[in-house]
């Protein structure tokens, strides 16, 4: 299914305790996070956060990564993804690639494993995509109003929508179009992105962001920072 729609699911990917652990570490950085940010954008809590190595480069978690892009595994980035209750905001349709190709080439070989912190669905704002889309990229143009400031356009007849249970995940590729509503129930929708590439793709720029090798060994000259 990967292959053929840019996506699959899978019923569980950490161990429950594990999985029980990690929720309640994003509880407390939730409970933590200052007034004035929203909870949309909790992005790359690991860099200021070592803790979360632990299930970032969980065992289970590399090696359902390793069955779809092969033993060789770079740590690229995560993302808490809350949507609160009432007021989730959007995110428009795109593709991941379009937005990391001035970081990491070819950025399509990236891919996400979409966790789900909280149960994830239809009502809440779940994850949506268009099956197939993965195998060409799509113009983007800009959006001021969006979550990315860019959006792609489709047609939404094509779209499924992705609903998880809690500790869940799915896995798409960063070429894959996806896309999903805002949060207008009365249920908190959460998702952690942990996101990884083969070690051929190279990491083009550094800046504050780094990378980290997962597993196995670097194809493309990259730099990695050493995992604390």
């Amino acid at each position: 299914m990967f292959q053929t729609d840019g996506y699959e699911t899978r019923a569980s990917v950490l161990a429950p305790a594990k999985f029980e652990a990690l929720a309640r570490h994003f509880e407390a950085k939730l409970a933590a996070l200052p007034e004035d940010q929203r909870p949309e954008h909790m992005d790359v809590p690991h860099l200021t956060d070592p803790a979360l190595f632990e299930w970032l480069l969980d065992p289970d978690v590399l090696d359902l990564v390793e069955s779809l892009i092969g033993p060789d595994i770079a740590l690229f980035s995560s993302h808490f993804i809350c949507k609160p209750a009432g007021d989730g905001k959007p995110v428009p349709w795109h593709q991941d690639a379009h937005f990391w190709r001035d970081t990491i080439a070819p950025a399509g070989d990236a891919i996400t494993v979409w966790l789900a912190i909280d149960p994830s669905t239809v009502e809440n704002g779940c994850l949506r995509v268009i099956p197939g889309s993965h195998l060409a990229p799509v113009s983007h143009r800009g959006n001021d109003d969006s979550f990315f400031n860019q959006e792609t356009e489709v047609d939404e007849a094509r779209a499924v929508d992705v609903e998880l249970q809690r500790g869940a995940c799915s896995i798409h590729s960063a070429m894959l179009v996806h896309g999903s509503p805002p949060n207008r129930s009365k249920q908190r929708r959460c998702g952690y992105t942990m996101r990884y590439m083969p070690t051929t793709v190279r990491f083009l720029k550094s800046g504050d962001h780094r990378i980290y090798l997962a597993r196995g060994r670097d194809h493309a000259g990259n730099v990695y920072a050493p995992v604390p």
